[in-house]
C-alpha cells in the first residue's frame, strides 16, 4: 500500500521537532554551572515524570498477553540494556559540551550511522556502495575536523571522543528500541529506559562529580532542578527536545519514510551550532570544523540512504513472499 501524501502540518510537525531536538545542546551549555552528568539526569528525571502517565495510560489499554510480553526476562533484559546505552549516550555527550566545541560536539554524536557500518565491517557483514562511500566520506570528514585540536580554541580530543562514544551507544539504544517498538507502545518502551538511565546518571553525578542527594545546595543536588533558578531550563529540555522533539519525529513516521526523517535529522549539527551563535554559547567555527564538517554530514547522508535501501529492498521481498 502507497504510504499517503505528507499533509502540511505533518512538515510543520517535522520542523518543529527536529528545532526542538537540535536546541538541546546550546541550552544544556546555557547551564554549565552545573556539573555535565548531574544536569543530563536532571533533564531525564523530568522527562520520566512526563513519560510515567502516558506509559501508565498506554500500558491499560494493552491486551493481557502483551502486558505479561512485556514482563519476560527477555524483554526486561531488554529494557535494561537500552537504559545502560542511554546513561552512556547522554552522560558522554553532555560532558563533551564542557570540552570541546558545540559543533564538534553534535557533528561527532549524530555519527552513529558511520559506528553502525563500522560495525557491519568488524562482523564481516556485506555492505551496500552507498554504506561503503558514506562511512569512508564520513570517518574522512571526522580526520580533518579533528585537525582543528590545538588550533580552535575550545576544541579537545576527550570532548570530542566523549561525543564519539555518545553515538556508539545510541547505536545500541536505537537497536533495542527497533526490537521492541514493533510490538510494544511508545511509552511503555520509552518510560522504564529514560528512568533507568536518569537514576544512573543521578548515582554517576554522586559517584564522580560529589553531587548531594536531595535538593539542597540546588546546583549540586540530585534533585536540584526543582529550584526555580534552573527549573525552567530542565522543564524546556524535558518538553522541548525529550517530548515534542524526540516524540514528534516518532509520529511523523506515519507520513514520512526513514529517509526523510534521516534527512531532518542530519541537520541537528547546522541547526544547532546556528542557535548556540544566537544564543551566545559558541562562536563561528574554525577552518578545519568547516572543511571537515560537511563531509562527515555527507557521509552520515549517504549512509542513511544506503540504510533506507536496504529497508525498501527487505520489505519488497517480504511482500513477494
Amino acid at each position: 500500500m502507497a504510504r499517503e501524501s505528507p499533509p502540511l502540518h505533518a512538515w510543520l510537525l517535522l520542523a518543529v521537532a527536529v528545532l526542538a531536538v537540535s536546541s538541546a545542546g546550546p541550552v544544556f551549555q546555557l547551564i554549565d554551572e552545573v556539573q555535565p552528568l548531574l544536569r543530563a539526569s536532571w533533564r531525564l528525571q523530568l522527562t520520566a515524570i512526563f513519560l510515567a502517565p502516558l506509559a501508565v495510560w498506554q500500558y491499560r489499554g494493552m491486551d493481557a498477553q502483551t502486558r505479561e510480553r512485556t514482563r519476560t526476562p527477555k524483554v526486561t533484559g531488554i529494557i535494561v540494556g537500552s537504559g545502560l546505552c542511554l546513561w552512556i549516550h547522554f552522560g558522554s555527550w553532555v560532558w563533551s559540551l564542557d570540552h570541546t566545541s558545540l559543533p564538534h560536539s553534535l557533528l561527532f554524536v549524530t555519527a552513529h550511522p558511520l559506528v553502525f557500518v563500522a560495525g557491519l565491517w568488524l562482523l564481516k557483514r556485506p555492505t551496500n556502495r552507498q554504506q561503503t562511500l558514506g562511512a569512508v566520506l564520513g570517518f574522512l570528514g571526522a580526520a580533518v575536523v579533528l585537525m582543528g585540536i590545538g588550533s580552535e580554541g575550545d576544541v579537545t580530543l576527550a570532548g570530542d571522543a566523549a561525543a564519539f562514544l555518545g553515538a556508539v551507544a545510541i547505536v545500541g539504544y536505537l537497536t533495542a528500541g527497533r526490537v521492541l517498538r514493533e510490538w510494544m507502545p511508545l511509552f511503555v518502551y520509552a518510560f522504564p529506559v529514560t528512568l533507568i538511565a536518569a537514576v544512573m546518571l543521578g548515582l554517576s553525578a554522586v559517584w564522580l562529580e560529589g553531587a548531594a542527594w536531595g535538593t539542597i545546595p540546588a546546583a549540586s543536588a540530585v534533585l536540584g532542578w526543582s529550584s526555580l533558578v534552573w527549573l525552567p531550563y530542565i522543564a524546556y529540555l524535558a518538553l522541548g527536545p525529550g517530548m515534542v522533539g524526540h516524540t514528534g519525529i516518532n509520529a511523523v513516521l506515519r507520513w514520512f519514510p526513514p529517509l526523510v526523517i534521516s534527512v531532518a535529522v542530519v541537520l541537528e549539527p547546522l541547526i544547532g551550532s546556528l542557535l548556540g551563535w544566537v544564543l551566545g554559547t559558541t562562536g563561528v567555527p574554525g577552518m578545519w570544523t568547516w572543511l571537515g564538517g560537511p563531509l562527515l554530514i555527507a557521509g552520515v547522508l549517504l549512509v542513511s540512504m544506503g540504510l533506507d535501501e536496504l529497508n525498501t529492498d527487505a520489505q519488497a521481498a517480504a511482500s513477494e513472499e
